[in-house]
């Protein structure tokens, strides 16, 4: 594709599939080798961005980032900023995505990334894949009918936020079907509602009765059953969809934007950190994406909850579903053990937080293929003369190697040239129920008491959600066991990844004995009210029908 980059073709994490196309990528969600599509390299930002940008609009900054990964002979200029508008003019907040002010002398910040139709960081990403599909579809059925019409079939698993994100950017769209699982009982009463009340004839709910890992693999399973793939085109929705982690990385950067604009941040004398609150490594992998692309951040900070295979992975090079007992110093733990300092024997220990309640975390392959192609390619094992294509080849196998090891055994351990290479850009965390329960009445108090946070100033309190809790607690613990002299140079962005009414019983818990609070006055938006007594539509599959029952629904409801 002599019209594409290096950046605008994609490959397989595991070495199968090369050369692909955006569209191609983007319409098979997960290769046919079972990896994962990334870019055959990642893009430098071209020269002088930092000025040219300054003053960009999130749409502005969203079309200069995609174009690096999205071909003109693909997708027209026009086209794309069309596709971009009408995905992110369904936001409440003008500039999509406000960077919030908590705290200006610790200079702790939020990322608001809950105003889209949903409420949720999951709009950002969803809203442009929905819309992605729509032009695809549309340019290919252009002068077709009936059955020559191609139809698209998404699937999903969600642990909460991506469900019901996903439904609102595909309801409606012609010629697609879109089928999501989410495991009985393990998602909030409004993230479940928010699904199963949408009325439109081409979505269907599936509630399964396992976990969010169980419907995760589910639809893996189905992406690689044959018997479906004769008759049906499938897509994901998931964030194994590069386009989910391309669109995600647009907030990093106008985060960025927002503080040098606000006269707060410099550049010249400043550092920047990123806290990301992730279960499946998705939304910090694109913060990845911006700071390879040359988006000046110190380092982005994991914070998990109890489920902290992510967390172990960063403090001892193994990646384990169950915890192997390790009594040596690098093994730390940050919650108490009344929570679990480590991930339930069992498997997923069901927390306040249950958008992070994952046991693998899918996205981790791809940073795994990134650091196998720096470390093995350049290591003194390693010819220096290796073409840029046999460095691929080395990269795929490592981490196919690592995958099957997973598969097999339930974990495996890097060398420790990976797990340095992993250290330099990312730092981890893990915060239990009790820490996040009380940082969200610390803040609720603090933004009350304090003269120096845009909550206050608007006149209300600031009110977390649980899962945007963890990561401003570990904001929180990363800034007191800071050596550096104060005022620190250090700037804390953390994500707020879902508005606090999405998981009422966690607010409820943390601040019920506040003598002013008022959850419906302060917390309930008006699109919410109600919505638990709508008519629903679901269906209800075993864990134990296995991957025909659930391919029976799917083919039942096409």
């Amino acid at each position: 594709m002599a019209s594409h980059t290096p950046s605008q073709r994609y490959l397989s994490t595991r070495g199968g599939s090369h050369g692909l196309s955006f569209e191609e990528a983007v319409l098979k969600g997960l290769a046919s080798d079972n990896g994962l599509f990334i870019p055959e390299e990642i893009p430098s930002l071209p020269p002088n961005w930092e000025n040219d940008w300054l003053n960009f609009s999130f749409e502005d900054l969203a079309f200069h980032i995609l174009s690096l990964y999205i071909s003109p002979a693909e997708i027209s200029p026009a086209a794309l900023k069309d596709i971009i508008h009408r995905s992110y003019s369904t936001f409440r907040a003008p500039s999509i995505t406000p960077t919030v002010t908590l705290d200006a002398n610790r200079k702790i910040h939020l990322l608001e990334l809950f105003q889209g139709p949903t409420y949720s960081f999951k709009d950002v990403a969803l809203q442009f894949l929905g819309n992605l599909f729509e032009f695809f579809l549309v340019r290919r059925n252009e002068g077709k009918t009936g059955n020559a019409r191609e139809h698209l079939t998404v699937i999903g698993a969600t642990s909460g936020d991506t469900g019901s994100a996903a439904i609102y950017g595909l309801r409606a769209k012609k010629d697609v079907s879109v089928f999501i699982m989410y495991p009985t009982g393990k998602v909030s009463a409004v993230q479940e509602a928010q699904m199963t009340t949408v009325q439109d004839e081409n979505v269907h709910c599936l509630s399964v009765d396992g976990t969010f890992d169980d419907c995760q693999d589910f639809v893996k399973a189905l992406f690689a059953d044959p018997q479906i793939n004769k008759t049906q085109r499938l897509a994901a929705v998931n964030s194994i969809n590069l386009a989910r982690i391309l669109a995600q990385q647009t907030y990093y950067f106008a985060s960025y934007f927002s503080l040098i604009r606000s006269g707060s941040f410099n550049p010249s004398t400043d550092e920047l950190r990123f806290v990301v609150p992730t279960g499946n490594f998705g939304d910090i992998l694109a913060g990845y994406f911006a700071k390879r692309m040359g988006l000046p951040t110190a380092k982005l900070h994991i914070a998990t909850n109890s489920n902290d295979i992510l967390h172990r992975f960063w403090q001892t090079g193994a990646y384990e579903k169950h915890p192997v007992p390790d009594n040596s110093t690098t093994q730390q733990s940050s919650g108490i053990p009344a929570d679990g300092s480590k991930a339930h024997p069992s498997g997923v220990r069901e927390t306040l937080s249950p958008a992070m309640d994952i046991l693998v975390s899918s996205n981790f392959e791809r940073l795994l293929w990134f650091l196998a192609y720096e470390v093995y390619s350049s290591s003194s094992s390693s010819p220096s003369n290796l073409s840029i294509d046999e460095r691929r080849q080395t990269a795929s196998a490592k981490v196919l190697d690592y995958q099957t090891q997973l598969k097999t055994t339930g974990g495996f351990r890097v060398d420790p040239a990976m797990l340095d290479a992993a250290r330099r850009d990312f730092t981890s965390d893990r915060v239990s129920d009790e820490e996040t329960l009380a940082t969200i009445r610390e803040v609720y108090r603090w933004s009350a008491s304090r003269d120096n946070n845009a909550a206050e100033k608007e006149g209300r309190r600031y009110i977390l959600d649980p899962h945007s809790a963890i990561g401003l607690t570990a904001s929180l613990r990363s800034i007191s066991s800071s050596s550096s002299p104060q005022p620190p140079r250090t700037h804390y962005i953390s994500l707020a990844t879902a508005h606090p009414a999405k998981f009422s019983n966690a607010v409820h818990l943390a601040l019920s004995s506040e003598p002013d609070f008022d959850f419906e006055r302060d917390v309930q938006p008006d699109e919410l009210r109600g919505l638990e007594e709508l008519p629903r539509r679901v269906v209800h599959v075993r864990k134990e029908e296995g991957v025909e029952g659930v391919r029976g629904v799917i083919l039942r409801g096409v």
